[in-house]
């Protein structure tokens, strides 16, 4: 007698082997059996006849963990098909910090986490993971943020780690790593991290190495990073701790379309010895942030309530949007606004445009709604106008992805009404629009990067397979029409052809409906 049996469908197991005609058994948390259970009785009996039945995705890029705490749904993620996200990710997070810390970096870091509540314990890795486990409707797995142990150790100011500060923030990133974390990131611009030099990394990342655990870098372009930062930076890491390297969402963009051996040179040129690097990638020419990260260095010292202090001085705002102007202005110009929670109807709306509205130049309008929103803003950038470089970078996505160390990630935002449309379509967009137009990949490979690759990678026990033994995170869904529906005018819409999705042997998502089960566990 089984709970569940998915019947009569194509299983694509998550190995990178070839589909096959099979029943999947499912008993508890566990798949019990996969062939012929044509003669076994179940609970439910789900007809799979023409469909596939693949692992759960397994998301290795997103920032939901504010989001998740307020709608443990994530109706957004379960319904590409994800079972599993990586929370932690960019080197910012909520844990580990003190009650004092929390509640600063949850408002600096609101415009992309969102809003969860006050009152939540995130003094360690452990407290924090407790928050999740039965308790959201998708797994979640931690990393060790490296700005967020910057900050327990040093405050929001701009000091070396060194002494008995860096011996401290060794401790957390070990502790952390023992308490359940899959391993350590580091993000580009998100504050107290950028005050890092190259050589505090390469110390932290040591004990990653000493813990087996994987270092994850959002390569940063500063003058305190070896070779001016990027990929230069990070292999230097690699070459003096010995750890595993992954690139976060590392692709081609505006400035790239076309040259995948420009982004990929700095790696190839980096690499010495058995050098273990790996990439995720997600399917769309633009990302989405939150503006406070892109004000000077020492705009940002001693934390939210000094910035908006600094903010409030007119001659400082002046200063500060001129800079803005004259050194992010590539960030500027593209800036929709994607979060204002206490005035929502500028979400939505061109940075650009606004200035113009308020006959200001972008940066200063920019300190100025930073300022009236207290930090609490989101913006997602546009995409290249030419559809010429759109379709180039969707190409180089495919050719990267075809790669057997790339995997797949959604870099999910879910803050504000108008997000990114990769919160709700980044995979489906890529196992179904992409795979069909491009005709690049096998599905059993695509299939694989989304769930046996980074299960293997980050050490996720008994997931990423259908495979007896195995917990049940499974994705149903026609090959045929699955497709990802989110636009940038229309981010919040749902992709088709994924009717079924089960978390840990509970039916998630049932004929493309939530259930409203809360099944996800904190992993591995």
């Amino acid at each position: 007698m089984f709970d569940l049996i998915l019947a009569r469908g194509t299983v694509i197991d998550g190995t990178g082997r070839d589909g096959f005609r099979a029943d999947v058994g499912i008993r508890g948390e566990q798949i019990a059996a996969i062939g012929d259970l044509s003669g076994a009785t179940a609970e439910r009996v789900i007809d799979a006849a023409g469909l596939t039945v693949s692992p759960g995705f397994i998301d290795t890029h997103t920032h939901a963990e504010g989001a998740l705490l307020v709608d443990p749904q994530h109706a957004n993620g379960l319904r590409q098909g994800i079972t599993t996200v990586f929370l932690g990710i960019d080197g910012m997070s909520y844990a580990p910090l003190s009650r004092e810390n929390y509640l600063l970096y949850r408002h600096w870091l609101s415009g992309l986490l969102g809003d969860p509540p006050e009152e939540l314990d995130m003094h360690s890795v452990e407290a924090f993971r407790s928050h999740y486990h039965r308790k959201v409707a998708v797994n979640t797995a931690y990393l060790v943020p490296h700005a967020t142990v910057r900050l327990e150790v040093l405050g929001f100011r701009d000091l070396p780690l060194v002494g008995e500060p860096l011996a401290r923030a060794k401790r957390l990133v070990r502790e952390g790593l023992e308490q359940g974390a899959v391993g350590f990131t580091t993000g580009s611009k998100y504050y107290p991290g950028p005050w890092a030099d190259t050589q505090e990394l390469i110390e932290l990342c040591k004990v990653v190495q000493e813990e087996g655990k994987v270092y994850m870098s959002e390569p940063r372009l500063t003058e305190r990073a070896f070779g001016g930062g990027g990929a230069v930076e990070a292999m230097e890491i690699v070459r003096q701790s010995g750890v595993k390297l992954h690139f976060a969402h590392y692709r081609t963009g505006a400035d790239s379309a076309g040259r995948i051996e420009t982004i990929m040179a700095p790696v190839d040129a980096g690499r010495h010895g058995e050098a273990d690097v790996t990439f995720d990638i997600y399917p769309y020419p633009s990302g989405s942030s939150i503006p406070v990260s892109f004000l000077p260095s020492q705009v940002q010292e001693g934390g939210p309530a000094a910035i908006l202090r600094r903010l409030a001085d007119r001659e400082v705002r002046q200063q500060v949007g001129t800079w803005l102007d004259l050194n992010q202005s590539a960030y500027l110009r593209p800036m929709t606004f994607s979060y204002v929670p206490d005035k929502p109807e500028l979400e939505g709306l061109r940075l650009v445009d606004l200035a113009d509205e308020r006959d200001r130049s972008p940066g200063e309008t920019l300190c100025e709604v930073l300022l009236e929103q207290r930090l609490r803003l989101g913006h997602v950038t546009a995409p290249p106008e030419s559809d010429a470089v759109q379709d180039q970078i969707a190409r180089d996505c495919m050719e990267l992805l075809s790669r057997p160390d790339y995997m797949v990630c959604s870099d999910i935002t879910p803050a504000g009404r108008c997000t990114h449309p990769r919160c709700y379509g980044a995979f489906p967009r890529l196992i179904g629009r992409y795979r069909r137009k491009f005709r690049t990949m096998p599905l059993a490979a695509m299939v694989h990067r989304m769930t046996g690759r980074p299960a293997q990678r980050f050490g996720l026990t008994r997931r990423g397979h259908i495979e007896v033994g195995y917990f049940a995170d499974i994705a149903v869904f026609d090959e045929a029409r699955v497709n990802d529906a989110a636009t940038y005018a229309d981010p919040r819409r749902f992709p088709v052809g994924i009717p079924y999705v089960i978390v840990n042997g509970e039916v998630a998502v049932d004929n493309e409906r939530c259930t409203g089960i809360y099944a996800g566990q904190a992993v591995p």
